[in-house]
């Protein structure tokens, strides 16, 4: 931890100074720690383990470092340890090859495997440049769901220089190490993610409207369960992952295929948009019957032109109450 104190030029008190100079920094630091560890609820804790210690060490820092980059050192070093006792978070596309026969059984879910979770916009705040910087691209599930691939510290040195821009002598000062192991690891880092295959979906997304006029089509096709309609939404190789179930399809005979044989019914399900990850989002509520509509999961959409290229549904209810939604809803 840097044990410098900045120059105290007001007279609030100590807690009330700290707060004002370090809140602004939560959502972006909240972005940060959700990309090293794949995990909202544990990001949301290690950036609350952060904020404790900058506030137990406030009065050693001195200004030698920005408080932005000292709060990032801490946040940092605090994942790098969480990292030590926790295995990776993939995706389902990140343990086995995908099938594109709908007819195959799928493979029951795994409660063993900590899944990658997804994480709300909101959450990450609009308002600095690192928070635009990560809407853009660095918290896309493609790359969330790349860095599960590195090692914990490729994943920091990665994040801090690719996706916030930090100098490699300021990397090498918050992680403690020599800008040249700095400089070793990120080519690592890079040439890592290079033999994993794309890490972003730089496919062209529809503009505002089509993207709108996109999404009603789904929503309206998945609910009526029409999947004649849903055909003509994705794309010829669009891909579909359910965690925790770790088989998935490809191709659109597949995708369609398995939807309609086993998930579309007429009045099963009600979806209600949000974002996720920089990506357009449902949150899926399951007919409980009585008119009542309970959480199932959340699904992610990656969109390339006018159609849909990748479906992520995780199975996970308890998702939904992070996006600040009801766990159930009455018509």
């Amino acid at each position: 931890m840097d044990a410098t104190a900045p120059p105290k030029e007001t007279a609030m008190p100590p807690n009330a100074e700290f707060a004002a100079l370090a809140e602004p920094f939560r959502p972006e630091l909240l972005a940060h720690c959700y990309r090293i560890l794949g995990s909202l609820h544990d990001a949301e804790d290690l950036v609350q383990e952060t904020y404790l210690r900058a506030w137990r060490g406030y009065d050693r820092f001195e200004g030698r470092s920005s408080v932005r980059r000292w709060l990032y050192k801490i946040a940092t070093m605090a994942c790098l340890t969480a990292l030590e006792t926790r295995s990776r978070r993939p995706l389902p596309s990140g343990l086995g090859a995908p099938s594109d026969d709908h007819q195959v059984p799928a493979a029951s879910r795994e409660p063993a495997v900590v899944w990658l979770q997804p994480a709300p916009d909101a959450l990450f705040g609009a308002g600095d440049p690192a928070a635009i910087v990560a809407g853009r691209s660095g918290v896309r599930l493609a790359f969330i769901a790349a860095l599960q691939f590195l090692a914990a510290r490729q994943r920091a040195v990665l994040t801090l220089r690719d996706v916030l821009a930090f100098q490699t002598a300021e990397v090498a000062e918050m992680l403690d190490t020599t800008p040249a192991a700095v400089d070793s690891a990120l080519r690592r880092a890079r040439a890592r993610l290079a033999e994993a295959g794309p890490v972003q979906d730089d496919l062209a997304e529809p503009d505002e409207q089509d993207q709108r006029t996109l999404l009603d089509g789904y929503v309206d096709a998945f609910t009526r369960a029409d999947a004649a309609a849903l055909v003509d939404l994705l794309r010829a190789d669009v891909a579909m992952e359910m965690p925790p179930i770790p088989t998935w399809f490809t191709g659109r005979p597949a995708v369609v295929g398995f939807l309609a044989a086993r998930v579309l019914r007429p009045g099963l399900w009600r979806l209600v948009p949000t974002r996720a990850n920089g990506q357009p989002a449902f949150a899926i509520y399951h007919n409980a019957g009585d008119g009542r509509y309970e959480a199932y999961g959340m699904q992610v959409l990656t969109l390339s032109g006018a159609r849909v290229a990748r479906i992520t549904f995780f199975n996970d209810p308890s998702l939904v109450p992070t996006f600040g939604l009801a766990p159930a809803l009455v018509t």
